[in-house]
């Protein structure tokens, strides 16, 4: 039986199940992808029917323009196929000093998407974008035939117009199975290795990012009567220096309708963030969402954070 998440994290600090301070925003634009990754916790896909209204981001740029200093990290789904995404992007420039876009780097060769790296450079994003493995069996795997060719390709477009170099690129591996993600350090370097060799590719910074025992990876684990044993290895691999660093004291996700959660994980788990009364808070309340002292919304899918180096939507967290 594994220990309540909750529980280990008040065992070595009490603080650590409160909200801290808020740094970052992240802004799921919804569940429509034009993938559908074997891992994706939000089950986004080609039939993806969430998709963020204009007025809800028009909230969210308010929001931003009356606290300065906060990052804003965009994700889905693939959030370039929201039909307001550079709306979102144009109308927040100049309001945070720090703007992510999640991408799945295949989006940039769909049909009518070939103005996406341009557009990236010109308002100065950071592009996060997700490539589980420099191997093409490893990619095409758990993400699709043919993504390996096509994310390779992104990635040079990216590099020819900057990324990589005067603009900030970062990659996203996501371990292809029911196992915690080796050494990001020697990861990276490996990956930054084989990309330069084979393809010629530079990027910043490599991610190691957990899987998280939700949606459709639980469902994989269930399938093969592996969920209790991942879950129990994630809580043995559990790490107290990683327990402090947790991204959700320091975070709020926006879902498609305005409705907050601690992390993204929690909004796919339908774990929202309610308010005194019981009701769940929307961005018209999000200063109440990220009041310090808060109570943080912790399940066992929380494990994936705190195992081995640590894990976040930034990477490790040791």
């Amino acid at each position: 039986m594994v220990a309540a998440f909750k529980e280990r994290l008040k065992e070595i600090n009490p603080v650590y199940v409160e909200f801290d301070t808020l740094q970052t925003l992240q802004v799921n634009l919804g569940n429509l992808c034009n993938l559908s990754c074997t891992h994706c916790h939000v089950g986004a896909s080609p039939q993806g029917e969430r998709v963020m209204r204009r007025d809800v981001m028009t909230k969210i740029v308010g929001f931003l323009a009356r606290k300065t200093g906060i990052t804003l990290d965009v994700t889905g789904g693939c959030p370039e196929l929201n039909p307001h995404f550079p709306f979102l992007i144009e109308a927040t420039e100049g309001l945070s000093p720090r703007r992510i876009v999640r991408s799945n780097l295949t989006i940039m060769l769909e049909a009518g998407m070939e103005w996406l790296p341009e557009f990236y450079r010109r308002h100065g994003l950071v592009i996060i974008a997700s490539l589980p493995c420099y191997l093409k069996e490893n990619v095409d795997r758990q993400r699709g035939e043919g993504v390996y060719a096509r994310s390779i390709a992104a990635l040079q477009r990216l590099n020819a117009v900057g990324y990589g170099d005067e603009l900030e690129l970062n990659l996203v591996y996501n371990p292809g199975g029911d196992f915690v993600p080796g050494s990001q350090r020697e990861l990276e370097a490996a990956y930054k290795q084989e990309l330069l060799e084979r393809h010629g590719i530079r990027f910043n910074n490599l991610y190691t990012i957990t899987n998280a025992p939700i949606g459709r990876f639980r469902e994989y684990l269930e399938a093969k009567g592996a969920y209790e044993r991942y879950l129990n290895l994630l809580a043995t691999r559990f790490n107290p220096i990683a327990a402090g660093n947790i991204m959700c004291r320091t975070l709020v996700s926006v879902d498609w309708k305005g409705f907050l959660y601690n992390c993204d994980f929690n909004q796919a788990s339908g774990l929202p963030i309610t308010g005194e009364d019981g009701g769940i808070l929307k961005i018209d309340d999000l200063e109440e969402a990220a009041r310090s002292g808060n109570a943080l919304f912790l399940a066992q899918h929380c494990y994936c954070c705190t195992a081995g180096e640590g894990s976040s939507c930034t990477g490790v967290l040791t």
